[in-house]
C-alpha cells in the first residue's frame, strides 16, 4: 500500500465494493468514514501518484471519487494516466468548480460523473448505487441493445451489440461501451430526434439526477456527444451524421 494512503484498519469482506477517496483535503477522512459506515470498503488518498501506484502494484478497485485540484497532479491529470495505463474502473469528480467547463472536461476525459462537494452525501452514495447498479438501473430504452442484438447497418455504419464494435467504413470507431450505446439508440432511431433525458437515461438508469440543478444532465450530454463527434472524425473529417435539435435532444441523420 501506497506510504499516505489511510484505511481504518478492520477485516472487510471482499465481496463489498471498494471505493477510493484521492483528495488533498481532511474532507477526504469524514468521506471515507462515511462510506464504511454505509457498507462500502473504503480506501484514502492525499494525492494522485500514491493512488497511481496502489493500483500499478495489482490493488482493485470498484470505483474512484477524485478531486479535481490537487497540488502536483490534478485529478484530470490522474484520469488520463489511469486511461492511458489501461485502467477503466469509474471515476466520479468531486469539486468546488461548479462551472459547466468542468464538468464538460471530466466526462470528455472519461469519467462518469461530475459531483460538487456541496451536495449531500445521501446523494453521492446514490449517484455510486446507480453506477455500480448500472444494469439493473437501465429504462426500457436501455433494453434496445439487448433486444437487437444482431449487427446492424446504416450507410457506412456498422454496430455489432454482441461485441461492443463499431465501424464507420472500413476503420474501427474506438467507442467506450456508453458512447456505443449512445450512437446505437441514435442510429436505430435514425431521422427520429431522441431526447437529452432519453439519452441520459440509457447511460444512468431511468430518474437519475446529474450535474447542476434539474437540467444538468444535458451537460453530460453533450459532453458525451462531443466525445463521439471526435471519434468519428478522427477517422472521417467530414462526419455529420450526429445533429442537435437546439433545447430538445439529437438525432442521427439520414441521407434524402
Amino acid at each position: 500500500m501506497a506510504a499516505n494512503a489511510e484505511m481504518l484498519m478492520k477485516p472487510v469482506p471482499t465481496e463489498l465494493v471498494r471505493v477510493l477517496v484521492v483528495d488533498d483535503e481532511l474532507f477526504r477522512e469524514s468521506l471515507q468514514q462515511n462510506l464504511i459506515d454505509t457498507g462500502f470498503d473504503s480506501w484514502a488518498f492525499g494525492d494522485g501518484p500514491s493512488v497511481l501506484a496502489f493500483l500499478e502494484d495489482g490493488n482493485r478497485a470498484d470505483l474512484i471519487l477524485l478531486d479535481w485540484r490537487m497540488p502536483g497532479m490534478t485529478g484530470i491529470e490522474v484520469l488520463r494516466k489511469l486511461r492511458i495505463s489501461g485502467h477503466e474502473v469509474p471515476v466520479i469528480f468531486l469539486t468546488a468548480l461548479s462551472d459547466q467547463m468542468y464538468e464538460e472536461a471530466a466526462l470528455i476525459g472519461g469519467a462518469v460523473d461530475f459531483v460538487e462537494k456541496s451536495r449531500s452525501y445521501t446523494i453521492l452514495k446514490r449517484r455510486i448505487e446507480l453506477i455500480m447498479d448500472g444494469p439493473k438501473a437501465q429504462s426500457a430504452e436501455v433494453a434496445i441493445i439487448q433486444d437487437n442484438d444482431a449487427t446492424f447497418s446504416l450507410g457506412d455504419l456498422t454496430l455489432d451489440p454482441e461485441i461492443g464494435r463499431a465501424e464507420w467504413g472500413n476503420d474501427r470507431i474506438n467507442l467506450t461501451l456508453t458512447e456505443f450505446r449512445i450512437v446505437h439508440l441514435l442510429a436505430r432511431q435514425s431521422g427520429r430526434d431522441v431526447r437529452y433525458r432519453e439519452i441520459y437515461d440509457l447511460v444512468r438508469g431511468e430518474g437519475f439526477i446529474a450535474g447542476m440543478g434539474e437540467q444538468g444532465y444535458r451537460a453530460n450530454v453533450r459532453a458525451f456527444i462531443k466525445r463521439i463527434r471526435q471519434k468519428f472524425r478522427e477517422v472521417d473529417n467530414g462526419f455529420d451524421r450526429i445533429e442537435n435539435y437546439p433545447g430538445f435532444g439529437y438525432r442521427w441523420r439520414v441521407d434524402p
